[in-house]
């Protein structure tokens, strides 16, 4: 109803190869509404807000120039392309929790885990260190099977324990900066990912493999996380508490 709001191409909402369409991290409407919905979900008593999703598209780099949108405000600073996604990310999640703080609530955001590995993610607009500086909680989706080879693991979703490990040594190094970092409650896998594996046999994500993420989020300094299966299935006799 709101293609202005959005992002078009000759004329339509744009959407990408999962048929998602995003609206403009760059309009101001965009986060009232956003936010409104938030105040309403903190009156009703929800203790914690939590952002998904705050960010531009996935290779949003190799599609500014050929999609239709507004910059907003944006559009007269004096910033490149990635500096003013990162800019309008950075004050979205600011003014979330400034207008949140009468409520009382936690703000929380998920993001990409390879955000914290770089100095920002290009793109979709994510500064790890600028986005945890502003909210109470950070969330990075850290799922094995969403790394390629990276912290010199050749297949992390067959060694969760190990790409956790690495993960956390990066984040604390990166929150550790900050004067006052936000806690850290990370999303872990409870599925598998057979496209990983084309045709052959599939890492089998059970009591070891989840525990052994939490294990290494434990030993990383890291008591809190958040556990990701999209069926909502997930594995029976995990040992979810913290390490003595």
């Amino acid at each position: 109803k709101r293609p202005d709001l959005s992002f078009t191409q000759n004329g339509q909402v744009w959407k990408n190869n999962r048929g998602e369409a995003f609206v403009n991290p760059f309009m101001k409407e965009v986060w009232e509404y956003n936010v409104d919905i938030a105040k309403y979900a903190a009156e009703l008593g929800f203790q914690d807000i939590q952002f998904d999703y705050v960010r531009f598209a996935e290779g949003f780099e190799t599609r500014d120039k050929v999609l239709d949108y507004s910059l907003g405000d944006y559009e007269d600073i004096d910033l490149d392309p990635v500096q003013k996604r990162v800019q309008a990310v950075t004050d979205f999640v600011a003014y979330a929790r400034e207008e949140l703080h009468q409520y009382g609530v936690d703000v929380s955001v998920d993001i990409f885990g390879y955000s914290a590995t770089i100095p920002e993610a290009p793109g979709i607009g994510q500064n790890f260190s600028k986005i945890s500086e502003n909210v109470d909680v950070i969330s990075s989706m850290i799922y094995p099977s969403h790394w390629t080879s990276y912290f010199g693991i050749p297949f992390p979703d067959k060694e969760p324990y190990r790409l956790v490990q690495e993960y956390v040594k990066v984040e604390n190094a990166r929150l550790a900066e900050l004067d006052n970092p936000p806690v850290s409650r990370p999303w872990i896998q409870d599925f598998e990912a057979p496209w990983l594996y084309g045709g052959s046999p599939v890492t089998q994500y059970g009591v070891a493999e989840v525990e052994a993420q939490i294990r290494a989020l434990n030993e990383g300094g890291i008591d809190e996380f958040l556990i990701w299966n999209a069926s909502n299935v997930y594995t029976e006799g995990v040992d979810y508490t913290p390490l003595d």
